[in-house]
């Protein structure tokens, strides 16, 4: 049931894989099976945003509390898209791959396929950078987990 809760958490935004390599670390699951669970619960939401998306961001705009912040949320996201294509439209898919690949606050599968999403990109190529940057993530996230882990039994051992 754990792997079920693991999959499921890896596909929540905001915490996404992430959250979910750490949790597995921390309750000290099979790293190997949890790396590819998270992936796949990581990766599966990612063509229902790229087509849907844009699409509730375009029809929320109707909205009168809604609406403003959506609107926000395309302008920025158009104007952005704009910037990017017109520097080199090749580029746009390694930068969509490291954006979701760094763990930084902020990126992710949810973030970069939105920004996919908006700048019209190929479903298949923007699949493609965003499973490589899950994967390039879920090895920074399972490295840095181990290290935090290690350092927080040590510390606990030392202050006993």
């Amino acid at each position: 049931m754990k792997y079920v809760y693991l999959f499921i958490i890896s596909m929540a935004p905001f915490v996404e894989l992430r959250g979910a390599i750490i949790w597995a670390t921390a309750i000290n699951l099979n790293i190997f099976l949890s790396s590819i669970i998270c992936i796949l619960g990581n990766i599966v939401v990612m063509p229902i945003i790229f087509v849907y998306a844009k699409k509730i961001l375009i029809y929320g705009t109707k909205y009168k509390y809604i609406g403003p912040i959506f609107n926000k949320i395309l302008n920025k996201g158009k104007e952005t898209g704009e910037k990017l294509l017109s520097k080199s439209s090749k580029k746009v898919y390694i930068a969509l791959l490291l954006f979701i690949g760094i763990p930084l606050p902020g990126t992710g599968v949810w973030t970069g396929t939105l920004g996919a999403s908006m700048l019209n990109l190929d479903l298949k190529k923007s699949f493609l950078a965003s499973l490589g940057g899950t994967i390039m993530s879920c090895i920074i996230m399972v490295i840095i987990s181990k290290i935090g882990i290690n350092i927080v039994y040590l510390l606990g051992n030392i202050l006993n």
